[in-house]
């Protein structure tokens, strides 16, 4: 696949850390390795990092989205939801998802700990407690994951985290139309890109094609 430069979003006064920067497809992560990093996140009882990482997966937000998200889009009544919805910022337009037992349990466990009250964000800037974390602390998040079960930091990034579940019902579904919604995007033609659909389905073709 071409290598292109690929922002993840653009707010307005606001330069993407990787403007600029040619870099190519990132491949999603495969179960065992969802699996591997869950384990491993709760061994280490890092809570937050764990709420981040299913809430991430099950969401399938871009990392602009995610970062700013807020206890009144996921919870209410103090319980958190099994669907919500936000305004995308890259698009404007709504996107729902949703949100699995074991990514709400994860999120319910750190809003106790952190004692997260009231409408506030869900992940915090530990250096700026007002602020919520950023997209480049996210990416640097995710390299640490991505590190844990050895795989290759610069292979992955948080598209692979956005693409991952996306990619695991086109594989299991093969419905366009509903990875589209789940992902919040416009057009047809930006998903079947996005996921890379066409290559990987020609070569699935072509693997059980005999001459």
């Amino acid at each position: 696949m071409q290598n292109r430069t690929e922002s993840e979003c653009t707010p307005c006064g606001h330069i993407p850390w990787n403007k600029g920067r040619i870099i190519g497809q990132k491949p999603p992560l495969k179960p065992q390795d969802i699996w591997s990093i869950r384990v491993l996140l709760k061994m280490k009882s890092q809570l937050r990092d764990l709420a981040l990482f299913n809430l991430a997966i099950d969401s399938k937000l871009r990392a602009c989205d995610l970062v700013k998200l807020r206890t009144s889009d996921v919870i209410h009544g103090g319980t958190v939801l099994p669907r919500a919805s936000i305004v995308q910022q890259k698009t404007g337009q709504p996107v729902r998802f949703e949100l699995t037992e074991q990514t709400r349990d994860a999120v319910q466990q750190w809003v106790c700990v952190a004692d997260l009250r009231g409408d506030t964000w869900l992940f915090g800037s530990r250096a700026k407690p007002k602020d919520h974390i950023t997209t480049r602390q996210y990416a640097r998040i995710v390299k640490r994951w991505i590190g844990m079960i050895d795989l290759d930091p610069s292979v992955y990034g948080t598209h692979s985290i956005r693409r991952t579940k996306a990619s695991l019902i086109y594989k299991r579904t093969k419905n366009l139309r509903a990875v589209q919604l789940l992902l919040g995007h416009t057009k047809l033609a930006s998903t079947v890109k996005y996921l890379g659909v066409e290559v990987d389905d020609a070569l699935e073709i072509a693997e059980h094609t005999e001459i």
